[in-house]
């Protein structure tokens, strides 16, 4: 069955190739004809994720899917969310990405510190955060949405050369110690928040 993916994303597509598995012709945006930079205007990932898969869908009308993942980080009031690519700046560079969070982090828990040192009582910061996705696939017109959670913490600096994304300052709760950068593609995709809403949908193509 030919799909399209709606991203750009080498890895994203590398993840959803190996936990589709055959049976499945993933198709790239480019190969369906869509060269431009898709919409995401929503509030949230599920907005963002329709939005994505309906700009496909009428663009080719093949069946297709699109996903909107998002980093919700306690100490941050649930930032940086739906602007996650986008954290520290339109090009969505990881790299700076990661440093605005980092040093956002450390700037929370400075100021913390110092609260506690003059004798003001201050909630200890929680280094909490999560992966989440959401997937919206469209065939034959209809959508089914799916969705996938990755638990874990937020870093105190970088680590492991694998992975993608915010992938080297994530600490999984299933893998303590270690990034997702740390562990393997495929302990990575045995736990990730995609590959938890990919195998739901692909549970769903199996059963048409």
């Amino acid at each position: 069955m030919k799909i399209v993916f709606a991203t750009g994303n080498g890895g994203k597509l590398r993840e959803a190739s190996e936990i589709l598995g055959e049976g499945f012709e993933l198709v790239t945006l480019a190969q369906a004809g869509i060269t431009e930079e898709i919409p995401e205007t929503g509030k949230t990932l599920r907005a963002n994720s329709i939005q994505k898969a309906e700009y496909v869908w009428n663009k080719c009308g093949m069946a297709c899917f699109a996903d909107d993942t998002g980093l919700e980080v306690d100490a941050l009031g649930g930032a940086p969310g739906v602007h996650t690519a986008r954290y520290a700046g339109d090009d969505k560079d990881f790299n700076r990405n990661m440093d605005r969070l980092l040093q956002e982090m450390q700037i929370v828990e400075t100021e913390a510190s110092m609260a506690v040192a003059v004798g003001l009582k201050v909630r200890k910061i929680s280094r909490r955060a999560r992966f989440k996705s959401v997937i919206t696939l469209i065939i034959d017109g209809e959508k089914h949405i799916f969705e996938g959670v990755l638990e874990g913490t937020i870093a105190r600096e970088r680590s492991g050369n694998g992975g993608f994304g915010y992938d080297p300052v994530f600490i999984p709760d299933e893998f303590p110690g270690q990034t997702l950068a740390d562990i393997s593609e495929e302990q990575k995709n045995s736990i990730s928040h995609r590959g938890k809403a990919l195998r739901a949908m692909a549970a769903y193509l199996a059963s048409l």
